[in-house]
């Protein structure tokens, strides 16, 4: 019986556990909008380096995406288009066509500004920021 359970295990954990593909660190979840853009969904946490960290976990696992590759903003905080949840930002890996960035009317930023971009490497930096309040 007891192999019998190692065994059940050990494929289980080969397999996947299904539904949960788009999991992420620190409470995410990510979903593919197609072979360069993504979602990164909350589930708990909200904070703005968690989003990070899903991001460049999933460009890194799913699509293949180096250290150096920047990851940039597609839209900011807004409904999903893959799961119908009321908050995710996307991600992509292209950058945003010239001229489609929009102009910031200040110097101070909360959130996330399509355009903005960070490499894979600093965005997974972010994985080990400790969040003091939520």
């Amino acid at each position: 019986m007891k192999q019998f359970a190692t065994l059940a295990l050990a494929t289980f954990l080969a397999l996947g556990v299904p539904g949960l593909s788009g999991a992420a660190p620190n409470g995410y979840r990510t979903e593919p909008i197609n072979g360069t853009d993504f979602e990164v969904i909350p589930r708990a946490r909200k904070d703005v380096d968690g989003y990070w960290c899903a991001a460049a976990d999933f460009a890194r696992r799913k699509l293949g995406a180096g250290w150096h590759q920047k990851i940039y903003v597609l839209r900011g905080y807004g409904p999903s288009v893959t799961t119908g949840r009321r908050t995710a930002v996307q991600f992509s890996l292209k950058p945003l066509p010239d001229g489609a960035v929009p102009q910031r009317n200040s110097f101070v930023s909360f959130g996330f500004t399509p355009g903005d971009s960070m490499s894979v490497q600093g965005a997974n930096g972010r994985c080990s920021v400790r969040i003091l309040f939520n």
